[in-house]
């Protein structure tokens, strides 16, 4: 996690909180992370969409847990450093755009999996539509705390959902943010 984190926090990295990344925006904490990646019962070679890329860390541990990653983020320094640090790393398997994490990657769909990082109104009906029958759709939902939803796809139009407690994210935005929006 500390590779992810502005080195003012890096002692403190491996404690259970969220550390603010730039542009309004933090890492979340390391069990959010674990508990998402957990819903998202990743398999070897799982097409993975992930909404809201921030510092990286998240798609480097679904890569490592052995999906290929797919990764969009609004804010474009975030999205660049990201990026870079990723192929420093030598993290191969994510694939990062700088784009509107409300309308998906529709040219790469469907996922088997698709996972938000930030806490949404509601469900994106296009998110829905771009992940595989038989595939989880993990996203917070809420105003100021949100609930974990599981959504499972089980037909062409029919959904089972679980939920899994309250978490508190940074709210998920439409559109791209403007240029030097710090």
């Amino acid at each position: 996690r500390h590779f992810f984190m502005d080195k003012t926090f890096v002692e403190w990295a491996y404690q259970d909180k969220a550390f603010p990344i730039g542009h309004e925006q933090t890492i979340s904490q390391p069990f959010t992370v674990a508990i998402q990646s957990t819903l998202l019962e990743i398999k070897k070679g799982d097409r993975v969409l992930e909404i809201g890329t921030g510092s990286g860390y998240q798609a480097a541990i679904l890569a490592l847990l052995g999906a290929e990653v797919y990764t969009i983020e609004r804010q474009e320094a975030l999205y660049l450093q990201a990026k870079n640090l990723l192929q420093e790393l030598g993290i191969t398997q994510v694939r990062c755009f700088y784009g509107d994490g409300y309308q998906g990657l529709e040219q790469f769909a469907p996922f088997d999996k698709i996972l938000v990082t930030a806490g949404a109104p509601g469900i994106p009906t296009a998110l829905k539509k771009q992940l595989k029958i038989g595939g989880y759709l993990v996203i917070p939902t809420g105003e100021n705390v949100q609930q974990m939803l599981r959504l499972s796809r089980v037909g062409k139009n029919s959904w089972e959902t679980e939920t899994f407690g309250d978490f508190r994210f940074v709210p998920m935005l439409s559109g791209l943010s403007p240029k030097n929006n710090d």
